[in-house]
């Protein structure tokens, strides 16, 4: 979204600097965000079958009404909605459920890549664990990769294989995730885990 100054930008071997149109636009199909206010990701106006759908639509997927209904309420079962929903809009649904509607938005493209900016912060404990989990279970059971942004390294440790630790824009600490939060190596890190409440996932 912003020219970069310096360094390189790389996905899949391909420099993200330098790719044409194309290239750029089978990129957004295949790399997906959550985001952390889901009902402000929401067209209030469309129903939540009809958000789900729109990046079918957006990017020219050959599905006929029918098939592009069928597969929305699959996605809407498989993150723990079901049809019913589909002709609700965003109001209706609470931030846990809203949450889930914009995670199966963004599985609708079958992305292989998903980055999850601060998706759960927004949500009460129990709710976040909930989400987790199924984030957890989606990304088993579809094979793709997240990019989990947070704050909190409790939440960042439940979802992530490795932890990346930035400090005003510079790498701190890199490393195996149990590694990161059980010795973390660097003051910083140390400070962010002593911040957290005691509540473990």
């Amino acid at each position: 979204m912003i020219p970069a100054t310096s360094g390189k930008k790389s996905y899949q071997g391909k420099d993200l600097t330098s790719i044409n149109k194309n290239d750029w636009n089978r990129l957004r199909k295949d790399v997906q965000i959550v985001f952390q206010d889901p009902y402000s990701s929401l067209n209030p106006r469309l129903t939540i079958g009809e958000a789900i759908a729109e990046p079918l639509k957006v990017h020219g997927l050959e599905l006929s009404s029918t098939n592009r209904k069928e597969k929305v309420v699959a996605l809407l079962e498989k993150v723990g909605l079901s049809s019913s929903h589909f002709q609700r809009y965003p109001h209706e649904f609470s931030g846990g459920q809203r949450q889930r509607i914009v995670i199966a938005r963004a599985l609708a493209l079958e992305p292989s890549f998903v980055v999850c900016d601060e998706s759960v912060s927004a949500l009460d404990v129990s709710v976040q664990a909930q989400v987790l989990n199924l984030l957890n279970d989606l990304k088993k059971e579809f094979g793709f990769t997240i990019v989990f942004i947070s704050h909190d390294l409790s939440v960042v440790k439940y979802v992530s294989d490795r932890i990346l630790v930035m400090n005003k824009g510079q790498l701190e600490e890199i490393g195996d995730a149990s590694s990161i939060y059980n010795h973390p190596k660097q003051a910083y890190t140390q400070k962010l885990l002593a911040a957290l409440p005691k509540i473990s996932f």
